[in-house]
């Protein structure tokens, strides 16, 4: 006891009690995905509260010196079957919306386990052992201090906990505007608890129970015949009575209530007296009928698109080991699990996080958690080394329902990381998986400037030729991209008969409340998109540089070079005339070989005479001065603000020029790139930005025409707020890296408009766009992810006398590398969307791996039997060796 008394005296000041702004990580290692639940548990220091598996909780006490941890060392076991329960299982509560793996959505995982946990203290170097309960005998002051601090530790929520309580998805039920106001009428009916039957029909399901008058009605008919005879929604019409509840699906814990007015399913507080108007007591009803989140999963899966994607209808053999790993579903994240399944499938992504894996974790900062490298090198080594890749169950045997499904990885701190301070990333809600695809190639981007970038195997430069047709002289421009975005030209599908006939039949089927006829999907040759990628594109209010006026010009698009990788996007999704967005159900017989060299740019030919190159004005002739497009509005008076330019100081667009530093090019170069292309926009800038590179005064500051110097530049905005710099400045950093950082990530200020549409209109909030990033937010992300460029430029400009402006001006990369070769491919991974637009449903991929494909599917890692490369979404083509 003397013993154990001197080594907790020891390391007693280094033990603390977490408080509320603590991250507790007691569920995940920081450097791998060991869990209490793993071999050898896990290692929480009980100073810094990061979480380490067994190989490196030593690595983190040599690097540290911090010698005490709270070990965690939990066993899961099937609970044992309560023999005294009535028959049937108890209903499970009840699913609230469409959703996999979130609170109030479908458990992919039964409630069949519970746990012993062995709690115990471990001091390094000696790895001296404590058990909870062996602190007796101990002085008073050291037993409650380290008694609090565990206590503290193992009753907070995880980080991952709190995570999940802020990623907040927006699909929750409203309560309805009735539910305080209803009237009921008292006419004394009287619901039985059970043998309903609906009033006009002889339908025994799907009934509801109008909480006005009492009436039960059945529901709506579906889209392929099931459901209803809609008589519950025609009752209402007839009637107005607004709230009706779904019979069968009352529990103790609500049940399922629609609102004909608000036509949506709703929350009603009131519900337990509202139901005992009719005599139902809410506490004895059981679930007896689907719920409409559990119709609505069932409807979706009963699309053939479900069946076939998921190969649900073929017993697929499970694979396991090194590059066969599943990836839990965090909560509707399977559009992330897909595209990094994918992602890790390329050997440049291997090569530049999992074989440099030591020398990242070696070089982590002091909370590896929110280091990106850190995290997605181990991501990559999750995947690729097979330590968890094994079959999901507690005593060695699957059920059948659970074949090919693993215990994978639940890239927990990875999600949290990657979608910090997004709008969209950082909630639970479904994804786009195009749209996280480049979010993350971004993410890369900013994280590589100076070192080996992964992100040049899809990185191309497209050549984009524009002729006035007036003048018949053209422009030849480039810049550079990561994703082929191909049309789908409906009118070239090859089966228009069969979908005429369909739709009629269709219509018919809708008009006699009949079943639905077997869907007939369009099938468009993958020829026919080529060719309308590749067609001449009608450009009108074009400024024909050659008229110094507008006019119109074709634009044609072509390869400038072809990447090691190409990725196409089938653009299946669309916005409707009331701005919904909406799917094309379309087949693309996708070829397994790929030869786009006809696409290749040619550059300027003979006989063909270029434009000149002249700046528009930053306000066209036929535009009201004060109105600048994409920012600022005449009651404005930010920097933005038309009324603060002047023919000396024009505004230029910063969000455009914030975006084009961050790919890497001088900021004077940018500010130049906006104000010669007036202002019209990112794309515009880059190719600027790319047809003057080589020019000896690229990354010089911008001198306005009629100036005698460069005393006469574009204005800067405003300063940073000093409550922002203040902010930084308390988190440890100095002044200059808070003002760095601020101004590397400010944004446009005032309101952001397109002129005749709404803001939600132009930016819909299902896409990325830069306004919405709140400064501050954006700031401290970015100094977290260029920390050591900070640092090494600070220590580089005291060694060398330099400015800070100096330093970075020179440290700036020319710009953006890429590689070429032959233009053919073989296609090697495709990812697949189920259901009706981005925001729902479901993703899995497919990978040609050894010869074979592979589908993977969240948890589930099979060989594939019929892989459905005909309805791909997003497709990866490898260049075939010349």
């Amino acid at each position: 006891m003397a013993e154990l008394s001197e080594a907790l005296l020891s390391v007693l000041p280094s033990i603390r009690v977490p408080k509320a702004g603590d991250r507790v990580h007691k569920d995940e290692c920081a450097f791998s995905f060991d869990t209490p639940e793993s071999d050898g548990g896990l290692y929480i220091c009980m100073n810094t509260f990061l979480g380490f598996g067994k190989q490196y909780v030593e690595k983190h006490y040599q690097k540290t010196g911090q010698r005490v941890y709270l070990h965690l060392k939990r066993t899961r076991k099937l609970k044992e079957e309560d023999t005294n329960s009535s028959a049937g299982d108890p209903p499970r509560k009840k699913p609230t919306r469409l959703a996999i793996g979130v609170e109030g959505g479908f458990d992919i995982t039964e409630e069949k386990f519970e746990y012993d946990e062995d709690v115990k203290i471990v001091i390094f170097p000696e790895h001296l052992d404590i058990p909870r309960d062996g602190l007796e005998g101990l002085p008073d002051m050291v037993r409650d201090r380290i008694a609090s601090a565990v206590e503290a530790i193992l009753t907070a929520d995880s980080a991952s906990r709190k995570q999940e309580v802020q990623a907040w998805d927006g699909e929750v039920r409203r309560v309805s505007k009735h539910a305080f106001s209803l009237h009921q009428l008292q006419n004394d009916v009287r619901i039985p608890p059970c043998g309903w039957k609906c009033s006009k029909c002889d339908m025994r399901e799907n009934l509801w129970l109008n909480m006005t008058d009492g009436a039960i009605l059945c529901g709506r008919r579906y889209f392929d015949g099931s459901g209803g005879n809609n008589h519950a929604v025609e009752h209402y019409r007839e009637t107005g009575y607004p709230l009706a509840v779904k019979l069968g699906t009352i529990t103790p814990d609500g049940a399922d209530v629609y609102s004909y007015d608000e036509d949506d399913m709703v929350l009603d507080p009131n519900l337990a007296e509202h139901l005992a108007h009719f005599g139902i007591d809410m506490l004895k009803m059981q679930k007896t009928d689907k719920t409409m989140t559990e119709l609505e999963i069932d409807m979706n899966q009963r699309i053939g698109e479900w069946e076939l994607i998921q190969e649900s209808g073929v017993q697929l053999k499970p694979l396991y080991g090194p590059g066969y790993t599943g990836i839990r579903n965090l909560g509707n994240s399977c559009y992330l699990n897909s595209v990094m399944q994918v992602l890790f499938s390329i050997p440049d992504f291997q090569r530049k996080y999992v074989d440099k894996l030591e020398k990242i974790f070696q070089s982590a900062p002091s909370d590896p958690t929110q280091d990106f490298s850190t995290q997605v090198a181990k991501l990559g080594h999750g995947l690729l080394s097979g330590e968890y890749s094994k079959p999901a169950s507690a005593d060695g045997e699957q059920q059948p329902d659970q074949k090919g499904m693993q215990n994978g990885i639940a890239p927990r701190m990875f999600k949290s990381l990657i979608g910090k301070g997004h709008p969209e990333f950082s909630t639970n809600r479904q994804q786009d998986a195009q749209e996280f695809f480049l979010h993350f190639i971004n993410m890369v981007e900013r994280n590589c400037r100076s070192s080996e970038n992964p992100n040049e195997v899809f990185r191309f430069l497209v050549e984009e030729k524009l002729k006035c047709l007036a003048t018949e002289k053209v422009k030849y421009t480039q810049r550079v991209d990561y994703i082929m975005q191909l049309p789908v030209p409906m009118d070239a599908a090859l089966n228009k008969d069969e979908l005429l006939e369909y739709e009629e039949k269709k219509r018919q089927a809708e008009e006699e409340k009949q079943p639905l006829p077997e869907l007939v999907r369009a099938k468009v040759p993958f020829s026919s998109c080529l060719e309308a990628y590749g067609a001449p594109e009608q450009v009108d209010d074009f400024w024909s540089t050659a008229l110094q006026a507008k006019s119109v010009a074709l634009k044609t698009t072509r390869f400038a070079s072809f990447p090691d990788y190409l990725v196409i996007q089938i653009k299946k999704f669309t916005f409707g005339l009331d701005w919904v967005p909406k799917k094309l159900d379309v087949s693309i017989e996708m070829p397994e070989e790929l030869d786009i060299s006809a696409l290749q740019g040619t550059g300027l030919q003979d006989g063909e005479e270029e434009m000149p190159d002249i700046a528009p004005p930053l306000v066209t002739p036929d535009e009201p001065k004060g109105s600048l497009g994409f920012y600022g509005n005449e009651d404005d008076d930010s920097f933005c603000s038309p009324h603060f330019s002047s023919p000396t100081s024009p505004v230029l667009d910063e969000s455009v020029i914030i975006q084009l530093v961050e790919m890497g090019f001088p900021m004077d170069a940018c500010r130049k790139a906006v104000y010669y292309t007036g202002n019209s926009g990112v794309e515009a800038a880059m190719n600027w930005v790319m047809s003057h590179m080589d020019d000896p005064d690229f990354a010089n500051p911008l001198v306005l025409p009629g100036s005698s110097g460069p005393g006469s530049t574009i204005a800067c905005p405003d300063p940073p707020s000093e409550d922002s710099v203040a902010t930084i400045v308390s988190m440890g950093f100095s002044r200059d890296q808070a003002m760095k950082a601020l101004r590397a990530t400010v944004r446009g200020m005032g309101d952001v408009r397109v002129k005749g549409y709404s803001q939600e209109q132009a930016f819909p909030s299902s896409q990325s766009f830069p306004f919405q990033n709140n400064s501050l937010e954006r700031a401290v992300d970015w100094i977290f992810s260029h920390i050591d460029d900070l640092d090494a430029e600070a220590a580089m400009d005291i060694s060398e006398g330099r400015s800070v402006a100096e330093s970075i001006s020179e440290s700036v990369p020319v710009g953006p590398k890429v590689r070429d070769g032959p233009g053919k491919y073989q296609l090697f991974a495709f990812i697949s969307h189920m259901g009706t637009s981005t925001m729902c449903g479901h993703y899995v991929c497919h990978i040609k791996k050894d010869g074979r494909w592979v589908i993977y599917n969240d948890q589930k890692v099979c060989a594939s039997e019929k892989p459905p490369k005909d309805l791909g979404y997003i497709y990866f083509y490898q260049r075939i060796p010349s």
